[in-house]
């Protein structure tokens, strides 16, 4: 497929799993790919080291995709951090960061990336939910949480910004075979019971994998979707709706 062919992409924490995933598949399609992340990957792409949650580091890097590309068609709001535990369990401080780095960053980077989005004739956004959004799990309080506040605010998004012609969608993956899930595993006193649980709690026996989840982020982004915004998109092996 070429569906995105000409068209420029954006995805944050674009160096490693979903994000990873996601740029590559964009790039196969024929998307021109800038990766926004702290650490650089190893793909074909235009990496631009960027901590989301510095306004000064933002600017900068979207100061350069004006000034290199001057374009932007989507933006993929990947980036994120973990957390487990139950409300009693994370500190004030983690509370903070985890919802800055999920939240306040991804209406943070958006805002950055509005003014060439407003430009394109193909403008999209996908943001990165997750299943604990709409499912209670236990021992993810502030993780569910902060994806809950993803799905809302795409929703919110997707409104304002129906008028300049940007759609707004967001997915909602399962479990996933990450390198955040492999390391809390790595950190369980039984990492194959863990895993197996894990894989047990999704109806069709299995972790969500990542090019699962980047297929139907370039569903949402691309211009064949043209009608879809304001959607919450699952990708999480029935858990939210089935019980077999």
């Amino acid at each position: 497929m070429n569906d995105f062919e000409g068209l420029v992409a954006v995805v944050t924490g674009g160096a490693s799993g979903i994000g990873a995933a996601t740029a590559t598949r964009l790039a196969e399609r024929g998307a021109q790919v800038v990766v926004l992340d702290p650490v650089e990957g190893d793909g074909p792409h235009r990496y631009l080291r960027c901590d989301i949650t510095v306004d000064a580091a933002l600017a900068a890097a979207f100061d350069t995709i004006t000034a290199e590309i001057g374009r932007l068609d989507v933006l993929v709001n990947n980036a994120g951090i973990g957390a487990t535990g139950d409300t009693a369990a994370n500190e004030r401080d983690e509370w903070h960061r985890v919802l800055d780095v999920n939240v306040v960053s991804m209406a943070r980077v958006t805002a950055y990336a509005l003014p060439l989005l407003r430009r394109s004739s193909s403008a999209a956004v996908v943001n990165t939910s997750s299943v604990v959004a709409v499912v209670g799990v236990r021992n993810r309080a502030l993780y569910g949480a902060s994806k809950g506040a993803i799905s809302a605010l795409t929703l919110a998004m997707a409104a304002d910004h129906l008028a300049d012609g940007i759609r707004v969608n967001a997915v909602e993956p399962g479990t996933a075979d990450t390198p955040w899930v492999a390391r809390l595993l790595g950190a369980a006193a039984d990492p194959d019971k863990e895993a197996a649980a894990l894989r047990a709690r999704q109806p069709m026996g299995r972790l969500v994998t990542a090019a699962e989840v980047a297929e139907a982020i370039c569903y949402l982004a691309s211009p064949l979707a043209a009608s879809t915004t304001g959607t919450l998109l699952s990708v999480d092996g029935g858990m939210a709706t089935l019980r077999v």
